[in-house]
């Protein structure tokens, strides 16, 4: 039988939670999350763009927080899952999270995004949800996925702000054109410079023409857009530009 009174206590324990999971027995991480059932209600928004069998497949969750992502990504059969945070607390959320549903076969290791190249590995599928905003250097860590442990899809979101509009880009403008950056549709990134939401690790917001724009600018070919938040992508090859700048260390795969 479970004591559902200590599940409880032992969720309130190892809070505040961002992932809303729910644990069985009526016990939920976060009850009173401001966005109700999240991540959860999100996911099954965009769920549909995933394999659903990720059989004999590598998983790299970066920013894995309470470990939902990681958790879902294993039940699909995924053989290898690694979930990545700088964050101990979210850590040992997700540890929990993973034990309490009996979802085994995950490793979750302390690690910053700006470290991926440490790992030596290469996954089939890399999760890269809800960080992009809380970074100070966001354009660098698209990057080093790319370069360090991409080799075919990335699951992305981030905060968007903006309009969501996504306006045609010219490949070159003269210097005394300006006008295209007051479009709405025109790719733009928030600069937060203190807090925002109460949450200062919010750094960053950018419009969804942004986030498009620069998930192709580091090597990434937008599959789908299931959401205006939320893209699944390709690893491929990179611009000439960012290339000259960046040279790979090996060919794209």
């Amino acid at each position: 039988m479970t004591d559902v009174s200590a599940l409880r206590a032992r969720a309130d324990a190892l809070g505040p939670w961002f992932h809303n999971m729910d644990l069985g027995h009526g016990v939920w991480t976060a009850p009173g999350h401001f966005l109700g059932d999240y991540p959860g209600v999100k996911f099954r928004g965009f769920a549909h763009v995933l394999p659903e069998d990720l059989t004999g497949k590598s998983v790299l969750d970066i920013g894995c927080n309470g470990g939902f992502y990681a958790i879902e990504m294993r039940r699909r059969g995924a053989s290898r899952v690694l979930g990545i945070d700088f964050d101990a607390d979210y850590l040992a959320q997700a540890r929990f999270a993973a034990e309490t549903l009996g979802v085994d076969g995950i490793e979750f290791r302390q690690m910053s995004v700006y470290d991926v190249g440490a790992l030596g590995e290469r996954f089939d599928l890399v999760v890269f949800m809800g960080v992009l905003y809380h970074l100070r250097h966001p354009l660098l860590a698209l990057d080093l996925i790319w370069e360090n442990v991409a080799s075919d899809l990335m699951l992305f979101q981030s905060m968007q702000r903006g309009s969501d509009a996504v306006a045609e880009v010219a490949p070159d403008y003269p210097f005394t054109e300006q006008s295209h950056f007051d479009a709405p549709g025109y790719p733009k990134m928030h600069f937060i410079e203190r807090d925002y939401s109460a949450d200062p690790t919010n750094w960053w917001a950018p419009n969804r023409a942004c986030s498009a724009a620069m998930l192709r600018s580091s090597g990434f070919d937008i599959l789908a857009n299931p959401d205006p938040e939320v893209f699944l992508c390709r690893r491929t090859t990179r611009g000439p530009f960012v290339e000259a700048a960046y040279p790979a260390k090996g060919p794209a795969r």
